[in-house]
């Protein structure tokens, strides 16, 4: 299986790609040295840091006919990825 599971695509993601950082979404159990090995094979840049962060699922209930059901959404993990001045990661190639 895939360590990246996406690049993460938001307004707040999209403004961090002018200082040269990009975010995806990883496996839970990857590790900052696997992320740069695979980013760097994929997309061919040099990757200077790597910031992860472990995100908790929210709890989710809807109220239906038969009660309330719970629930909660899987937890994550992402990762901010640094590359050296002048690479580019392009998400929209291949479309």
């Amino acid at each position: 299986m895939s360590i990246l599971k996406k690049p993460i695509v938001t307004e707040k993601a999209t403004g961090l790609n002018e200082k040269g950082q990009y975010a995806f979404e990883v496996a839970i159990d990857a590790n900052k040295v696997q992320i740069k090995k695979e980013i760097e094979q994929l997309y061919g840049v040099t990757v200077l840091g790597i910031s992860t962060i472990r995100t908790i699922g929210k709890v989710k209930s809807k109220f239906t006919k038969g009660g309330a059901v719970s629930g909660r959404r899987p937890h994550g993990k992402k990762a901010i990825v640094t590359v050296k001045e002048g690479d580019i990661i392009d998400f929209y190639n291949g479309l």
